[in-house]
């Protein structure tokens, strides 16, 4: 018995040496760490349950028999992160490049299959140069079944993809169906086609970093959410996104103690919004005032800056908020943060996680780009997004509010549950000179009766107390109030519970 045991210690050792120590050695020198170190760093110590350790290839084509490694260049298990369990793949490119073969795509299925079965999130780390050549459709068929379970995930479990390495033609397709998506800066890239077929079919010379880098897929495509320096900042902040999220569809996202009094009074609050209602501030310093030890996980940071996307918490408990930022094009809405926001609504729609929208909009951006853009169906992929979330939702205007963006903003129209709005709010069809002007266009030769009758609109409509004589805002808040009271009117919503009408999908205008 005891040179059984000593014969399986021996096998796990070769297994965990992967590709061998020659190729370990070359991970590491291009500062990155190997498929079991990241796991170590992921997941809380001694968590982790590694199955199909000793699965290999079946391949007999092009020598491939003579060429058998256990584990198959994945390794695939559970393990806890702050002791919640999640499933993990985390592809060796030390073992063939971490070619993706039939086997690797079994082990990476069956654990997919368990997650949803058990009702836990999916992580995977990618370093992959793709399918493996030698299986042929083998391999393509391998992707596809990775593919499907994406699919049939999405919305019952949360699923993080963490590019670390390559990423290339069908490999891209997994982590562009999951749910969130980090990048290491500098070591890891994504691309459908890699810069030389893209040289040869467009004359287009660019490189890898150029065509598919972190920088690329968080400030130009929004293919990923976020990047970080190495590794192991990578993994850390998967860790923190983690916890925010919950275990699968029917849990909450996990609560957590907070020193922050629910009931606490922030006076500088009163005069965050400037005299001049041209001058922007930063509406990052009202989501940090309002959250819970001014803790703010922000999604998309490089992307699309007019409009903020993210978790905190308040009272302990997980919202997604969805702010307009003033700070970037005056927080107008374009094409690019409509779909930002629209993405992240439905995430959070989808597992629970009540939605928090801070309104400053002056209106939908203009121009010629924006409409032969599509900036009328992505506009609306915001409006359906909103239009048909079921969680909690709570709505505070801080100051502009104009137009079809006031409605598409989680107004009260498209049953948003609590409205809310700061004295300094101006909720009307278009600002007061614009306005003035179509109202009164006879007029406009007299600078002195125009700047009367602009007075008196601004008067009129340049406040929240049109609106809220109509019951479309439930209050006028003090903005000091704002965390008592979005707190409060969140606790009143917690049982809600809505459906919708029967249907086998909608249809969101794609």
């Amino acid at each position: 018995m005891k040179e059984i045991i000593e014969g399986l210690e021996k096998r796990r050792e070769q297994a965990r040496l992967g590709g061998g120590q020659a190729r370990i050695d070359k991970q590491h020198a291009k500062g990155k760490l190997t498929a079991r170190e990241r796991l170590d760093v992921l997941l809380d110590e001694g968590s982790f349950e590694e199955y199909d350790m000793f699965v290999t290839h079946r391949c007999t084509d092009f020598g491939m028999e003579e060429n058998v490694i256990a584990g198959d260049g994945v390794v695939t298990g559970w393990g806890t992160i702050n002791g919640r369990m999640t499933y993990v793949f985390s592809q060796d490119f030390t073992v063939f490049g971490g070619s993706l073969s039939e086997t690797h795509a079994k082990k990476i299925c069956k654990i997919m299959d368990l997650a949803v079965q058990n009702g836990a999130p999916i992580i995977g780390l990618n370093d992959s140069g793709g399918a493996r050549i030698q299986e042929g459709v083998a391999s393509l068929g391998g992707y596809a079944e990775v593919f499907w379970r994406n699919a049939q995930a999405s919305g019952n479990v949360p699923q993080i993809s963490v590019i670390m390495g390559p990423c290339a033609g069908g490999a891209v397709y997994s982590p562009a169906m999951t749910d969130f998506i980090y990048m290491v800066k500098d070591s890891s890239y994504m691309f459908v086609t890699g810069p030389d077929v893209v040289k040869t079919v467009t004359n287009e010379i660019v490189t890898a970093e150029e065509l598919g880098g972190a920088g690329t897929h968080t400030k130009k495509s929004s293919v990923a959410d976020a990047a970080f320096e190495n590794d192991i900042e990578t993994l850390l902040e998967v860790r923190r996104l983690f916890d925010f999220l919950p275990q699968n569809m029917n849990e909450k996202a996990p609560s957590r103690k907070t020193q922050h009094d629910e009931k606490s009074l922030d006076k500088s609050l009163d005069t965050i919004i400037p005299s001049n209602a041209n001058q922007p501030y930063d509406m990052h310093e009202v989501i940090t005032k309002i959250a819970d030890e001014g803790d703010f996980l922000e999604i998309q940071k490089e992307h699309a800056g007019n409009i903020l996307v993210g978790f905190m918490r308040m009272n302990g408990e997980v919202i997604g908020v969805i702010a307009n930022q003033p700070m970037v094009l005056a927080g107008c809405l374009d094409i690019d943060a409509s779909k930002k926001a629209a993405r992240f609504i439905r995430f959070c729609d989808a597992f629970n996680i009540p939605i928090l929208t801070l309104v400053d909009v002056p209106g939908f951006l203009p121009g010629t780009n924006q409409e032969y853009g599509g900036i009328i169906k992505h506009g609306a992929k915001l409006l359906f997004a909103y239009a048909e979330a079921t969680v909690p939702t709570v709505t505070l205007i801080t100051r502009k509010a104009y137009g079809g963006a006031y409605d598409v903003m989680a107004s009260k129209h498209i049953r948003a549950d609590v409205n809310y709005a700061w004295p300094s709010a101006e909720i009307a069809v278009m600002g007061a000179k614009g306005a003035t002007e179509i109202i009164y266009r006879s007029e406009l030769g007299d600078k002195d009766k125009i700047a009367k009758r602009t007075k008196d609109y601004e008067s009129r409509f340049a406040n929240p107390f049109v609106a809220a004589e109509r019951g479309y805002i439930d209050d006028v808040i003090m903005p000091h109030s704002t965390r008592k009271r979005l707190i409060r009117a969140f606790s009143t919503l917690k049982n809600k519970r809505q459906d919708a009408p029967p249907k086998k999908h909608n249809n969101i205008p794609l």
